[in-house]
């Protein structure tokens, strides 16, 4: 009997040329999140205006995974960029690693970046909860301060075909709207 069809499949992994083997990913989990979590960061950087290769969002898997390896050392992943206009406008992006985001983590960053770089901007991707008294630090520090799921970033909203494009409204075209709308700017999102 050939079990719904399955012993007329009898073929090995060459027979099945390399339309599927081509498919397989044989790295780690791990190093393919982090490599399109940081892929979109990279992109979301370069659309602020930041000064990014664009060799280094088009790097492949293959390429990241020869740069950092399958199981990455978070410590090599960070991105510091300026801004393309603005010189001043430095930020920092830090992969926080697996762990819950606690309050010393926190303060181990500062302390290693207080003493190196004035920064305008930094970007935490975390994979766990960061505890109360982490965001509390957080809101202390002296520059603006984002924090992203790493799972919010392994796709790029902002790519996808559903998406609208945002575009940047300059003030006349921002109190047009607001009128339009009938709106407070307190009402909406800078």
């Amino acid at each position: 009997m050939d079990l719904n069809g399955f012993a007329a499949m009898d073929m090995d992994a060459e027979n099945l040329g390399p339309c599927l083997t081509s498919f397989v990913d044989d790295g780690t989990v791990e190093s393919h999140r982090y490599f399109l979590a940081r892929r979109t960061v990279l992109e979301m950087l370069k659309d602020r205006g930041f000064a990014i290769p664009n060799s280094e969002i088009e790097s492949t898997l293959e390429e990241f995974r020869e740069k950092f390896g399958q199981k990455p050392d978070i410590e090599r992943l960070r991105i510091s960029s300026m801004h393309r206009n603005d010189l001043s406008n430095k930020v920092l992006v830090i992969f926080c690693g697996p762990n819950a985001v606690k309050v010393n983590v926190i303060r181990s960053i500062l302390t290693q970046i207080m003493n190196k770089e004035s920064l305008s901007r930094l970007l935490l991707i975390i994979q766990k909860p960061m505890t109360a008294p982490a965001m509390k630090a957080v809101e202390l520090l002296p520059f603006k301060v984002e924090i992203f799921q790493i799972t919010d970033l392994l796709v790029n909203i902002t790519k996808h075909v559903l998406k609208p494009k945002h575009e940047l409204l300059n003030n006349e075209e921002k109190e047009k709207l607001l009128k339009k709308y009938n709106l407070e700017e307190k009402q909406v999102r800078p």
